[in-house]
């Protein structure tokens, strides 16, 4: 299985959970699994998280251009599944503003798509079914297209995410 991040689960990752400098070691795996063919970036959402506005400027965005060549997807998205998963999964007639909420999540479930036996999205986005339009969830948007989806905690464990951190290192007076 390839599993497909979305930048919230980058984001999150580092900001609340695994921050680069604090649990390095889960950034080492994450790059270790891309290296492997497991973990993928999409371009689209490579670009979401590397070029983020000024004030969320963060060792992320350099962390995730040095890892570049083995984390981004070399793939190109299939615009006609792009297209379809914005008609069918958010509206067809989506406005501009609308269009701009939706953002880059049907070029994220376009790659899983374009093989969604092999590939997973992950995204830490909650399911919310009865929202309508651009205010879909990913999760929900999966569904219907019968796209493999989890988030974060459910990916780590299926690679088998772990720290070498034991009892005792840690001096706790």
């Amino acid at each position: 299985m390839l599993y497909l991040l979305d930048a919230n689960v980058l984001i999150d990752a580092n900001r609340d959970y695994y921050p680069i400098e604090r649990v390095p070691e889960f950034w080492e795996w994450l790059a270790a699994m891309g290296e492997m063919g497991l973990v993928k970036v999409p371009q689209e959402i490579f670009e979401e998280v590397v070029n983020p506005p000024p004030a969320r400027q963060d060792p992320l965005v350099d962390w995730l251009r040095n890892h570049q060549d083995v984390l981004l997807l070399n793939a190109a998205v299939r615009v006609e599944l792009v297209a379809r998963i914005t008609e069918e999964g958010y509206a067809n007639d989506l406005t501009d503003v609308e269009i701009e909420k939706v953002g880059r999540d049907p070029f994220l479930i376009a790659h899983a798509l374009a093989d969604f036996h092999n590939r997973c999205v992950v995204s830490n986005e909650s399911s919310r079914p009865s929202q309508q339009r651009a205010n879909r969830r990913i999760p929900d948007v999966c569904y219907d297209f019968n796209v493999s989806c989890c988030n974060t905690f459910t990916f780590i464990r299926k690679l088998d995410f772990r720290t070498g951190w034991r009892t005792g290192l840690i001096d706790s007076t």
